[in-house]
């Protein structure tokens, strides 16, 4: 196995929590590189000697294009490995036109995101929020089965939007509970639905029977708010919407007018803006609860990412094909 030469682009301020002593100590046995030197400009002096004998690049947020001019930098670049999700921010058409090979910790950033959906449509069922603050009101005892009769996850219809890798792992993490879920995917065969055990549904059915609606499509030009006022609209008075990936997805407007009015519940940790403005009563409804993209890597669950790309850089090093690996083609309906 041959150590190839590898450079780290990233912000700099984001790599002491992604590449620790422990995962340091394994890249350096299997690649040739210097731990101090993190680049974000590739138009720097010390980048510009870096880019010359740089074999694969290894990336994470804040890494710049690697565009045509990076590339004619760089003649020994071989390969990508992104320790985090999307590559459309860095990798550039000239990269798949010189063949450079890519790789995406995307399935490891994709666990924590499950985990939070799974977690929002469990609490969402259990109208956990709501049964806090009458709880709160109380201080005391209440006859809690006669003030939520239909409470509980057991034989919920939950909607996944998006057969995404996401969407497929919130699937499997909601298997060994007793729900209906139902998944909406131009992309998905009838078959790989069962076999994940999901119902195929149009996405207006699913949004009529679904007491949860999760979103886990790509941001894309066509998915640009396939959630919609009269989508939601077609939701059932007291459900709940989850959107864990992209506040394009879904008409702001049409979502915050339903949230202001009481019908519907939501579990939001994207929003169009990213950053709602202060006075966005979303910040302050009761039955929505808003965190600041937070679903996905974060603290511990940043070393899962960072293994991972060890684990492709080592497979690099050995010859063996990327176990995660990126393909152009697939990237008009991925994230």
């Amino acid at each position: 196995m041959t150590r190839p030469r590898v450079l780290l682009a990233m912000a700099p301020a984001l790599a002491p929590s992604l590449l620790d002593d422990g995962v340091l100590r394994r890249l350096v046995q299997v690649a040739e590189l210097e731990p101090g030197l993190v680049i974000d400009d590739f138009g720097r002096a010390d980048a510009i000697r870096a880019l010359r004998d740089a074999e694969l690049l290894l990336t994470f947020w804040g890494c710049p294009p690697i565009d045509a001019h990076v590339l004619a930098l760089a003649p020994r670049l071989q390969a990508v490995v992104h320790a985090a999700g999307s590559v459309r921010w860095h990798v550039t058409d000239a990269c798949w036109e010189r063949g450079v090979r890519v790789s995406s910790a995307a399935a490891a950033n994709s666990l924590p995101v499950a985990e939070f959906t799974v977690a929002a449509v469990l609490f969402s069922n259990k109208r956990v929020l709501e049964v806090r603050d009458e709880y709160r009101r109380a201080r005391g005892p209440r006859d809690w089965r006669a003030l939520y009769p239909e409470v509980g996850n057991y034989r919920r219809t939950v909607g996944i939007v998006g057969a995404s890798r996401i969407g497929r792992r919130v699937i499997e993490l909601l298997a060994p509970y007793s729900f209906h879920v139902v998944v909406h995917d131009p992309y998905l065969p009838v078959a790989e639905a069962a076999r994940l055990g999901a119902r195929p549904v149009g996405l207006d059915e699913l949004c009529a029977v679904s007491d949860v609606v999760s979103l886990h499509a790509p941001e894309l030009p066509g998915t640009r708010h396939m959630i919609d006022r009269r989508r939601l609209g077609l939701m059932r008075d007291g459900a709940t919407f989850v959107n864990t990936a992209r506040g394009s997805l879904v008409d702001q407007a049409a979502l915050t007018a339903e949230l202001t009015a009481g019908r519907l519940n939501a579990v939001l940790d994207t929003t169009e803006p990213e950053h709602l403005p202060a006075g966005s009563p979303l910040y302050d409804l009761p039955n929505v609860l808003l965190t600041p993209h937070f679903a996905g890597s974060y603290g511990t669950e940043l070393r899962r990412m960072a293994e991972h790309a060890v684990d492709e850089v080592g497979r690099y090093a050995a010859g063996l094909p990327f176990a995660h690996p990126v393909l152009r083609e697939e990237l008009d309906r991925t994230a």
